[in-house]
């Protein structure tokens, strides 16, 4: 068994569609950290999904709903971290806003 560290989503803007952000190819994955930002001077909203292989993002995954950020906030989602992703499954997320929250996930990958 291998164990790498390893950025699970680089540093970027969330879309304000649904968007598989990470896929865990052939690895089992372990989130250890993911953060949002609200850079905007207003409120945003982002949701998290995170998905089995055969599945797709909807309310049967959705781990947070609609947070809401304040202008400037950073939040690191207690809620996602420690979370397992068997090989395929992915994480994906939704902005209610478009240009106004970044996010970044970083954890372990795990192979046999």
């Amino acid at each position: 068994m291998t164990v790498t560290t390893k950025v699970l989503i680089a540093a970027k803007t969330a879309e304000n569609s649904q968007t598989t952000q990470y896929t865990a190819t052939g690895v089992t994955a372990i989130i250890d950290k993911f953060t949002a930002t609200n850079y905007s001077a207003s409120a945003a909203t982002i949701s998290v999904n995170l998905v089995t292989a055969a599945g797709s993002a909807g309310n049967d995954n959705l781990i947070v709903k609609t947070k809401s950020l304040q202008a400037g906030e950073t939040y690191t989602f207690p809620e996602i971290v420690g979370q397992v992703l068997a090989p395929s499954g992915f994480i994906s997320t939704i902005a209610g806003t478009a240009s106004a929250i970044n996010i970044r996930a970083s954890g372990r990958e795990v192979t046999s």
